[in-house]
């Protein structure tokens, strides 16, 4: 085994790099433009042994610090990129604060699985299925970027262009997520389905809502798995901003719901299925959130 610059290991007909600063990890994906980055390896491990994946060049960013944690912050709270799924599951902090995702981190994978992997790789893989990006998308939260060009910020609104695709440009990397603080405490409320235990989302949906005075002063409704990205149905939170949760208008939001997304019509269910299920998600969501 041989090793060259930037601690970068030859083995296995790929190289190995593991890069203990965020400056030093953006050069080699700078360098490298093939370059897979390898952070809880739940994903890309399994894609290399099954073959779907030959990358020439890993870079390990887990030697990194200061991208790892889950803290309460003046703008939120914030999330590092490697920070564990499980870790974010048994978070008092995130239990209290921000329950939509609590919910859907604990159903991703098997309890292994959760101890490996990160919320950081979860995102990036850019699954429309992905759970904790559904839930992060309903909290109006935002991506922490670094790159050869400095720092900057990134709406999940923004984040996904399209399957396995985000807004990370060349020899950029996500290193946190912050739940902005007005999100913060709103009710939430997380409803799932899967053809079988452990398996990716057929369709999710992360709701949250602020309510005053018995009215609905915002709601986020984001989904999973019903078009290319996961996505927020902007056209039913306007129809149920300023109203009440009662009988007639969750009956309305429902049917609006089905409408609004974008499902293929063929894969692992038909679009069809998937808009009756969305009215019955909607229905069941709303349901529960008044009751909260």
């Amino acid at each position: 085994m041989e090793i060259n610059k930037h601690n970068t290991h030859i083995l296995l007909g790929f190289e190995y790099s593991a890069p203990t600063t965020i400056v030093e990890a953006c050069k080699l994906l700078v360098e490298y433009s093939d370059a897979v980055v390898l952070a809880g390896g739940t994903d890309v491990i399994v894609k290399m042994k099954e073959g779907s994946l030959r990358p020439k060049r890993v870079v390990n960013i887990k030697k990194i610090p200061g991208i790892t944690g889950i803290m309460e912050t003046s703008d939120g709270i914030w999330i590092g990129a490697l920070t564990r799924i499980r870790d974010i599951e048994r978070s008092k902090l995130v239990q209290e604060k921000i329950l939509v995702l609590y919910e859907a981190v604990r159903v991703i994978g098997s309890v292994q699985v959760r101890n490996l992997a990160t919320i950081g790789g979860n995102v990036c893989n850019a699954s429309p299925a992905a759970d904790s990006a559904v839930a992060l998308l309903a909290l109006d939260a935002v991506a922490h970027i670094s790159g050869p060009e400095g720092e900057r910020k990134v709406p999940f609104s923004e984040f996904f262009k399209g399957p396995g695709s985000t807004d990370l440009a060349r020899g950029e990397l996500l290193t946190g997520i912050t739940v902005p603080s007005k999100l913060v405490g709103w009710k939430g409320c997380w409803v799932r389905v899967a053809r079988a235990s452990m398996d990716i989302a057929t369709i999710s949906l992360a709701a949250t809502v602020k309510i005053e005075d018995g009215c609905v002063k915002d709601i986020h409704l984001a989904w999973g798995a019903v078009a290319p990205t996961p996505m927020r149905t902007r056209d039913v939170e306007a129809f149920i901003v300023g109203k009440k949760l009662d009988y007639s208008v969750i009956d309305e939001a429902a049917k609006l719901a089905a409408k609004s997304i974008r499902p293929r019509e063929s894969g692992r269910s038909s679009g069809a299925y998937k808009r009756r299920v969305a009215e019955g998600f909607v229905r069941e969501a709303l349901t529960r959130l008044a009751e909260k």
